[in-house]
């Protein structure tokens, strides 16, 4: 199965048993404010992420973000299977919830179905590195501008995503 159908598998389910969820945010967590779209259009890596069917065997994950004409954020995931030995990729789009500084964005890989985008942890002085999570506890991204991250801001995103309540154990460590 290849990623975007994976993405529309997950959109059928969250449709079904979430909708009214989708593109909420987790309690207790709170979006980043002062949020810059522009700085955080591009290329990121995906350093570590919890295990959902949809990127399952991915190694060398990457996520980049444009502008779109109608004003919202183009989303191109991108991955290798090492099992497969084919990069697969999933074009989405994303668009904020409600106001443009606040990091909470909807996005959709799977035609009117959206799920939460939520920045809740973002290195704003240069925008190298950012953690999203999604309607619940259940998905978590640690995100970089390269493919690894120092020791020192690695702990910390740990340290931060444990306060916030997130089973830092349960990370999967992106192969790139």
């Amino acid at each position: 199965m290849t990623l975007a159908e994976l993405y529309k598998t997950l959109g059928c389910f969250l449709s079904i048993f979430l909708l009214s969820a989708c593109t909420s945010i987790p309690e207790g967590i709170e979006p980043v404010d002062g949020f810059e779209l522009p700085r955080y259009l591009g290329k990121w890596y995906e350093i570590a992420r919890f295990d959902h069917s949809f990127e399952r065997g991915l190694e060398q994950v990457s996520a980049d973000y444009s502008l779109r004409d109608d004003g919202g954020v183009k989303v191109l995931n991108r991955g290798f299977n090492a099992q497969s030995q084919e990069w697969d990729e999933a074009e989405g789009k994303a668009y904020f919830v409600q106001n443009s500084d606040v990091g909470h964005l909807k996005v959709s890989f799977f035609g009117p179905f959206y799920a939460s985008y939520v920045i809740f942890l973002l290195d704003k002085e240069n925008y190298n590195y950012a953690v999203i999570t999604g309607p619940d506890r259940d998905y978590l991204w640690i995100l970089a501008r390269t493919p690894k991250l120092s020791p020192e801001v690695q702990e910390h995103i740990l340290q931060q995503a444990r306060i916030a309540g997130f089973a830092t154990d349960k990370l999967i460590w992106v192969k790139h």
